[in-house]
């Protein structure tokens, strides 16, 4: 990989984490004046690499070089003074002060204490020459758009570092104008000779800005590839990690839609930063699948269906009318329910009983001044248990101390408790052993037999292929092909989710 123009080197890099290998002897160069795009699905060590580069992470094992010199950065303010500098997506400045004030902190000119405003000022607009921004630099942070506030953090990122540059998913809020102004800027700074990192899940944005290509998965390097006729499909096999198979489609072929009153129909549905308005009608008994790498825009497609990121543009409706979809209270109190693809976090409430987090949903639409009687929860929370066969000694077990696969059955158990109409479920077997896997997609075959609708997202296309009627496939936060009947196979939702023609 490495070669005379290489300006940072990573050799065999490995850092672990208990009962992790988070990076598993990874190589990555970088040149002087380009720009390398670092791919890789959620875990598959990307923020690691970029935390050990920039002195977040102590590496185990393995040797970093700047222009040929084996470096060690112990710290951030350690890398950025090797060269390094690192923009997030969520601007890492401070919003209350001033664009002038945010260019130069920490190293404002002036004696003993006291700033020369004149000359800080001056050092601002002069950090500011050549990226393109006519601003008064007076002004605070915030009263920019997050693109200016974006191409600022360059600013001062190439200031104190000068040599590397790491974009890390810096065009997620923006717009189609706001990121070629952005990358404008990119450009502009791969002429002045930085090497520049870039990390996103926008592939079209990928193969627009980028010279090569680093994909890593489960902490191991995949490959290197140079940009200019790498094929899209190639690229994306090589992101999801498998050889894909001919599996058996599980659903039979649905009839035309019937009566439209217990259709789900979202027009113009979207919200600006989060995912582009979309057209979409959900039968009641349907499973609709969901396709795209991860960061899509597929769990951003779920968050305002349910209401918990409000859209700006659109409207849902039923054979009633008008759907209410501002709050994830009011998505239950409309029939909704939402899986989320990070139980931990999103899902479960560990420190509660399996009882207790069966019947949260149910409580939540009944409200808080009707609590469900004890004697219904404690019903609920057995027919449930027995029904997911939820391995747990008693209904008062805290749920955080059960598996993984239970605790994903004890969420589906809350839902299926309330009785929705329509159930998002966010990658429902992610990290599950084999039976429990096996149990959830038959759980989903029987509720919608029984006439629930699902939205399945997930990134196993097998799963999809073998229990959806429709798959939407999403890409760069729009939906961007519809698969149905014989279409539905890995193959074509790979050909969807790169960009080529799905005939």
């Amino acid at each position: 990989m490495a070669d005379e123009r290489s300006l940072l080197q990573v050799r065999a890099l490995r850092k672990t984490f208990p009962g992790t290998v988070a990076l598993d002897d990874v190589d990555f160069d970088l040149r002087a004046g380009e720009v390398h795009a670092l791919l890789g699905e959620n875990g598959a060590g990307k923020s690691t690499l970029i935390k050990c580069l920039t002195g977040a992470y102590r590496r185990d094992a393995g040797t970093i070089a700047m222009e040929g010199r084996e470096v060690s950065p112990e710290s951030t303010q350690d890398a950025q003074d090797l060269g390094i500098g690192t923009v997030y997506q969520e601007v890492n400045l401070l919003p209350n002060m001033s664009v002038a004030e945010n260019l130069t902190l920490g190293r404002q000119p002036g004696r003993f204490g006291i700033v020369n405003r004149r000359a800080q000022l001056r050092d601002a607009e002069a950090m500011l020459d050549g990226y393109g921004l006519d601003i008064d630099v007076r002004r605070d942070l915030s009263s920019y758009s997050i693109a200016i506030q974006q191409i600022i953090a360059i600013a001062r990122a190439v200031d104190l570092s000068g040599k590397v540059l790491i974009l890390d998913e810096p065009t997620a809020s923006l717009d189609a104008r706001e990121v070629a102004m952005l990358f404008d800027v990119v450009r502009g700074l791969k002429e002045r000779g930085l090497g520049i990192v870039f990390i996103s899940h926008f592939l079209d944005q990928v193969f627009s800005i980028s010279d090569r290509m680093t994909v890593l998965r489960n902490g191991q390097l995949i490959a290197t590839e140079n940009a200019e006729g790498l094929d899209r499909v190639r690229l994306v096999n090589l992101m999801l990690g498998h050889d894909l198979e001919e599996v058996e489609r599980r659903r039979p072929e649905r009839k035309e839609a019937g009566a439209g009153g217990k259709a789900i129909t979202f027009n113009g549905f979207g919200r600006r930063g989060h995912v582009e308005p979309f057209d979409l009608r959900i039968e009641a008994g349907e499973t609709l699948g969901m396709a795209g790498l991860l960061g899509s825009g597929r769990t951003e497609t779920a968050e305002v269906m349910f209401g918990s990121a409000v859209a700006d543009s659109g409207e849902c409706v039923d054979g009633n009318g008008p759907v209410r979809l501002n709050s994830p209270r009011a998505a239950i109190a409309a029939g909704f329910g939402f899986a989320p693809e990070d139980r931990k976090t999103d899902g479960i409430v560990g420190d509660l009983s399996v009882r207790e987090n069966i019947v949260l949903a149910l409580q939540a639409r009944r409200g808080w001044a009707r609590p469900l009687p004890r004697a219904e929860q404690q019903r609920l929370a057995d027919e449930y248990i027995r029904k997911l066969d939820i391995r747990t000694p008693n209904s008062e077990k805290p749920l955080g101390q059960l598996s993984g696969g239970n605790q994903q059955k004890a969420i589906l158990a809350r839902w299926l408790a309330m009785n929705p109409r329509f159930l998002i479920l966010d990658e429902p077997t992610r990290g599950i052993d084999v039976g429990a896997h096996a149990e959830i997609l038959r759980l989903i075959e029987d509720v919608v037999e029984q006439g629930m609708s699902i939205l399945l997202i997930s990134s196993e296309l097998e799963e999809l292929v073998a229990v959806s009627d429709r798959v939407i496939v999403v890409r760069d936060r729009s939906h961007v092909a519809e698969l149905t009947g014989g279409d539905i196979r890995a193959e074509r939702i790979v050909d969807a989710i790169a960009g080529e023609t799905v005939q």
